[in-house]
């Protein structure tokens, strides 16, 4: 039985609607303007709670050059700073975002959704179905911002100034934070030949992420002995809910996969990416947290896997490093020729180097270095749901077996 005929990969939990805005400094500079913002009051860590406070978090983020994703305390508040700008309306979520680059492979999948509207309905292709817990249409869409390497802002009284590219995120979200389960989620389980597992981390209620956790547990029951369960880590909103979910979804997990700002908070510090030694320790030190079959950590310069399982993933992250390498240089819509292309490219030196060394030094680690591209428009947006996306594949591809 192969996973694109009777058995399809179950991707979830929840999705979102993106506003991924147009990036445009005329624009932030009128806005900095007219709320009078000043370069010394830039902070990213206030509450956002209107226009004003959520422009002094965009260009404090842009200031430093990193990636987040914030909460803001109304919808509202999103769709009035939206309106200042163009903006493309688009679906996101890991579980989403990594079906739609699965579709573009021409792999099938089934959604699990916690809310719904007619943008989803208009976005969602027909190789993508879904099941879904909400009973309602609603729409609290995610504040999606992209910025460029060395893009300028002048305010009154200095520059903002962008050291290099990387997206934001802000929302206000109450069908994610509330990650309703659909009734029908086990009985989608017991045929299914993948389970992804993400979201949990916009929860902010500690007493209904334990039911919500006990929910699924009930239903990965159902799950096939050969189905592979797949949990992307990310930012969590209230970082002591990570624990929990790990505590309680570790036994259960084949491959747990987090990015390089995941792996650096769990660790405690920053982690030079392209030092053997440090990243070496930095492995030996997640390993300890996280004690999976299979640790996938994915960075900008490579993506290794530890475990004892992950030589059985080295197929899956040459896919995984390849999709999302055809993300960041086309944006969406790639098709898997395209995909195909990007193999031919060049990989990144440092990445390369930095591979080798750990897996000569750590016996079951498998690695694959990153490319290194030059694109003058990037897409920083989803790099790492298609990483996902691009790993489920390979898995796809080989009947769907751990």
């Amino acid at each position: 039985m192969s996973a694109g005929e009777d058995r399809r990969l179950v991707l979830g939990l929840g999705g979102t609607v993106d506003y991924e805005l147009r990036w445009d400094a005329v624009v932030l500079e009128r806005l900095a303007s007219v709320h009078r913002v000043r370069r010394q009051e830039l902070t990213s860590t206030a509450p956002i709670v209107d226009e004003r406070s959520l422009l002094v978090a965009v260009l404090a983020l842009v200031d430093d050059g990193t990636g987040a994703e914030r909460f803001v305390a109304s919808s509202d508040v999103i769709e009035a700073f939206s309106s200042h700008f163009e903006y493309a309306v688009t679906l996101g979520g890991t579980g989403v975002r990594a079906g739609l680059v699965l579709d573009s492979l021409g792999i099938p999948s089934i959604q699990h959704l916690v809310s719904i509207d007619d943008n989803v309905r208009r976005l969602l292709p027909p190789g993508v179905s879904f099941v879904c817990s909400a009973t309602q249409d609603t729409l609290d869409p995610h504040l999606i911002v992209q910025y460029p390497a060395g893009a300028r802002i002048r305010l009154h009284d200095g520059d903002v100034f962008s050291p290099g590219p990387n997206r934001l995120i802000f929302a206000n979200d109450p069908p994610n934070r509330e990650m309703r389960l659909a009734a029908e989620l086990g009985e989608t389980l017991a045929t299914a030949s993948v389970l992804l597992v993400s979201g949990f981390n916009t929860m902010q209620d500690h007493a209904l992420l334990e039911q919500r956790l006990e929910q699924l547990h009930e239903a990965m029951l159902r799950l096939p002995d050969d189905a592979l369960v797949y949990y992307e880590d990310a930012g969590f909103y209230a970082r002591a809910f990570s624990e929990t979910v790990r505590i309680r979804l570790l036994p259960g997990i084949d491959v747990h996969g987090m990015n390089e700002d995941e792996l650096q908070e769990y660790v405690g510090r920053s982690v030079d990416l392209l030092d053997p030694a440090d990243v070496i320790r930095a492995l030996a030190d997640i390993r300890r947290i996280i004690p999976v079959p299979a640790l996938v950590v994915h960075t900008r310069y490579w993506a290794l896997a530890i475990g004892a399982e992950a030589f059985r993933h080295g197929a899956a992250l040459e896919s995984a490093v390849r999709v999302a390498a055809t993300r960041y240089r086309l944006g969406d819509g790639f098709t898997a020729a395209q995909a195909a292309e990007t193999a031919r490219m060049p990989r990144h030196a440092g990445g390369t180097a930095l591979v080798a060394a750990v897996m000569a030094a750590v016996p079951d680690a498998v690695g694959v270095p990153a490319f290194a591209l030059e694109v003058e428009h990037p897409t920083t947006i989803g790099l790492g749901d298609t990483f996902v996306g691009g790993f489920l594949a390979a898995h796809a591809e080989d009947g769907g077996h751990p």
